[in-house]
């Protein structure tokens, strides 16, 4: 079916409001962010632009079972605050986080990472600035940005709106998968400190501090040290290096990246039938930040649990025998860890995790 020219002339990509010159503009800023993240496993294979991101699968021949690893995410609302504050080169760390950091709780080792931005409107430094900021979060995770798609919605997303996602692909030897069936009684659960909200609860915090507490971006918090818009932007610590130093330098039985549904639901998930992790909340003080969202809101406690990581980014579970060494290397990585509770028999307290006793003040 032909479209009828109207009396300005005939109908067109970029009167519907897609811009390929825009789209074409922004791959040539993002090139050399790109080229930062190489593997050796990627080096001169296509590069950006191609139809598909390649790897060299021969580098899996000195695994004598690979498995490979794949997750997938996004970073929710918290793609809001960066629109409203008009900084977009943190939020990829944040994409990248939640992709990778899911990938190495399996002893995975990161591999590779494609990303999805969908914009209203191609703004080429904007979304350059976008995928810098994946680039840098990929160094961090070890893993090479093997490619991309960046989508323009006129029509559905508003000209500032976007969104990102991505997907990563990890390895492991079959032998040193890690997870449930390698947890024991007496294993010893170590706390691994977020730097903040990182990308979860966004839909609750942003309800309580600006819909609730009428509070703004620009608001300067002295307990937070830094402005409401500062601390809410910071981007997800990224643990896929530090994770994988455990298991080179100790025995590791499981990690638990704490995410969605709060600490004690996503370390459960690691977690066996027949036993139970029990950690004391008195082991850790919660920043101020998540202070700031149970008082503004008059939040109860347990919903804040199940909501936020409450300071807790990334947990592991080691035998007890393995805690000094794994302290000692998070220590030097510049990880702020500690023992934070301990796997015991199921008996009465239920199945999974449970958080006991109160914060340290």
């Amino acid at each position: 079916m032909s479209e009828t020219p109207s009396a300005e002339g005939g109908a067109s990509y970029a009167a519907a409001g897609v811009d390929i010159e825009a789209g074409d503009r922004a791959v040539e800023l993002m090139k050399e962010w790109v080229k930062k993240t190489q593997r050796a496993e990627v080096a001169g294979l296509g590069g950006l632009g191609g139809f598909a991101g390649l790897f060299d699968a021969s580098a899996l021949k000195r695994y004598e079972r690979p498995l490979l690893a794949s997750a997938t995410d996004g970073v929710g609302t918290k793609v809001d605050i960066a629109r409203r504050m008009g900084v977009y080169d943190t939020i990829g760390h944040d994409l990248v986080a939640m992709v990778m950091d899911d990938i190495v709780v399996c002893g995975a080792e990161p591999l590779f990472m494609t990303d999805y931005i969908c914009v209203g409107k191609v703004h080429p430094e904007r979304v350059a600035g976008i995928v810098k900021g994946i680039a840098e979060g990929c160094v961090l995770a070890g893993t090479a940005l093997v490619g991309g798609e960046t989508a323009e919605h006129p029509g559905l997303l508003g000209p500032d709106d976007f969104d990102v996602a991505g997907a990563g692909t990890g390895v492991v030897e079959a032998d040193r998968l890690l997870g449930a069936d390698r947890i024991r009684t007496g294993d010893v659960v170590i706390a691994m400190a977020s730097s903040g909200l990182h990308s979860n609860g966004y839909s609750l915090v942003r309800h309580v501090l600006f819909d609730r507490a009428k509070m703004s971006l620009e608001t300067q918090v002295d307990e937070l040290g830094r402005t409401l818009g500062e601390e809410l932007l910071e981007p997800t610590k990224i643990y896929s290096l530090d994770c994988l130093a455990l298991t080179r330098t100790t025995e590791v039985h499981a990690f638990s990246h704490i995410t969605g549904g709060g600490l004690a639901n996503n370390l459960a998930r690691v977690v066996p039938d027949h036993l139970h992790a029990a950690v004391d909340r008195s082991t850790w003080a919660p920043g101020a930040v998540f202070d700031l969202v149970g008082t503004a809101g008059r939040v109860e406690r347990l919903e804040l649990e199940k909501t936020l990581n409450m300071g807790v980014g990334m947990m592991a579970v080691v035998p007890a025998a393995s805690v000094d060494v794994a302290l000692t290397t998070l220590a030097d990585r510049g990880v702020d860890a500690w023992v934070a509770g301990e796997i015991i028999e199921r008996g009465d307290h239920g199945t999974g995790a449970a958080l006991t006793g109160d914060y340290a003040s």
